[in-house]
């Protein structure tokens, strides 16, 4: 498949990794429940469910524009401890969470792998794409930070608080 040099500077691969000081059990309860995202990670400002698999999403981070992105739930695996969405508008592609238990003197703790594959979609994003990659991948690093920070700070809390 032909693809432009445009497609190719649009085309971003993400992976960030979370060590979390919770077991398992809890991150993945925390991080299905996409709802609840603008409560924890600030980039989030909105989330609605459309449906039991699908939902709404509008993220707002250090650009001055917002995306707006449509959510499929493609795989919900609690045993082995994989979330993967489907994401449509202005990013086209998908995002999963692997959540892990740390082994040896880590144990109780836990290692959240996330890992996004996308398109950009919007025409503003795709014209700015190749001056604007480094932005775009810095911006991408910051609200991951902040997500981090945010589920934290989350997790802290008693389980009886949340």
């Amino acid at each position: 498949m032909h693809h432009s040099r445009q497609d190719r500077w649009s085309h971003y691969r993400f992976r960030s990794v979370w060590d979390l000081d919770a077991p398992p059990g809890r991150v993945y309860a925390e991080l299905e429940q996409l709802d609840q995202y603008p409560y924890w990670w600030p980039q989030f400002r909105r989330v609605e469910r459309t449906g039991d698999r699908s939902g709404t999403v509008l993220v707002r981070s250090a650009l001055p524009c917002s995306l707006r992105l449509t959510t499929t739930e493609l795989l919900r695996d609690p045993g082995r401890g994989v979330l993967e969405v489907s994401l449509h508008g202005d990013l086209e592609g998908w995002a999963r969470w692997t959540v892990r238990a740390r082994r040896g003197a880590d144990a109780g703790r836990t290692r959240a792998l996330y890992e996004q594959e996308v398109e950009v979609r919007m025409p503003l994003m795709r014209r700015l794409s190749l001056p604007c990659r480094p932005v775009f991948r810095l911006n991408h690093a910051l609200m991951m930070r902040a997500g981090q920070r945010g589920l934290e700070a989350r997790l802290a809390l008693s389980p009886e608080a949340v």
